[in-house]
């Protein structure tokens, strides 16, 4: 795990290196068409197929990996198991990619802030302002700060505890691809995507109510308003259609003070959601930084609690 955590911090994702994810959003989709082209069975029916078909195949996918590197070399093994884990956490390419915006903010303009935002966000983003930009980003770092680093952080550290660390994270990474491409409300998604949506709140249960805290003590550490944190976490931790969104959301807004949430549009469909946190200031693109802070010292703290975890175990 540590391994992994530095490799991350230093490389984060190369877009020339192969990248299982991108993989695993390959397979999502084939399957999807698939799925949409036959009629013997509902399309919400047919999105529980997607689901398990692409959990199954992804953790036999890598059990035979590793079990064919097992015979070969233990070496073998543990480099692409260490390769593997790597590439599950994605602090580094969500900051490199949330910076790219912050610059445009700074430099080149709102067209090409919503240009860079779009590749981050499920949102429409033709018509935001700067603030509302900044916001998409802040939230999306706040709430990747659990998809994209603790989450996988935890399931690794039961995947270890039970013998099977990296098919345990990628089994939850492949439910998180599921949700981020299928998983919306909306049409098209709404009848596909129903299990991939649930699925994913399912596994994010916990990993959103225990890394909201950790990111309240990263909070602490870092010098932001970990009180005014604490009571935005526990007053708006349900203000979201999602029931794990907020958790993230409300930690980073109360530890800046800022107000996050509110309405969006979706594929051109407007989605009224309550808003999250205090508007004790504007929101500004600094707070992007800040978010990104959030992220990097909870992963710290994280590392630490999994690693004291699986000394303590063994």
């Amino acid at each position: 795990m540590a391994l992994a955590v530095a490799l991350d911090f230093l490389l984060g994702d190369p877009h020339s290196w192969p990248h299982p994810i991108i993989f695993i959003g390959r397979m999502i989709g084939r399957y999807e068409k698939l799925i949409r082209r036959q009629t013997w069975v509902s399309l919400r029916l047919g999105g529980f197929f997607l689901a398990g078909l692409s959990v199954a195949m992804v953790a036999a996918t890598v059990s035979l990996i590793l079990h064919v590197a097992g015979l070969v070399s233990p070496w073998l093994e543990f480099g692409i198991s260490a390769y593997l884990i790597y590439t599950s956490l994605a602090a580094k390419c969500l900051r490199d990619e949330a910076i790219k915006v912050y610059d445009s903010l700074k430099s080149s303009g709102i067209d090409e802030s919503r240009r860079l935002l779009s590749y981050l966000v499920g949102r429409d983003t033709q018509s935001l302002d700067e603030k509302g930009v900044a916001r998409a980003v802040v939230e999306t770092v706040a709430e990747n700060t659990i998809d994209g680093v603790l989450a996988p952080m935890l399931y690794l550290l039961l995947g270890f505890l039970f013998g099977f660390p990296v098919q345990a994270v990628f089994i939850y990474k492949t439910v998180n691809t599921l949700d981020s491409m299928v998983g919306y409300i909306q049409e098209p998604y709404r009848e596909i995507g129903f299990a991939s949506a649930k699925l994913d709140d399912l596994l994010n249960y916990m990993p959103a109510r225990m890394g909201s805290v950790v990111m309240l003590l990263s909070g602490l550490l870092l010098g932001y308003d970990f009180k005014n944190g604490a009571r935005i976490l526990i007053r708006d931790r349900k203000n979201h259609k999602s029931p794990n969104c907020a958790y993230p959301e409300a930690a980073a807004a109360g530890l800046l003070g800022i107000r996050l949430g509110g309405t969006n549009t979706y594929f051109g469909q407007t989605l009224v959601k309550p808003t999250i946190g205090d508007a004790e200031r504007d929101i500004e693109p600094e707070d992007i930084m800040r978010t990104c802070n959030i992220m990097y010292a909870s992963q710290a703290i994280a590392s630490v609690l999994c690693i004291a975890a699986l000394i303590f175990v063994k």
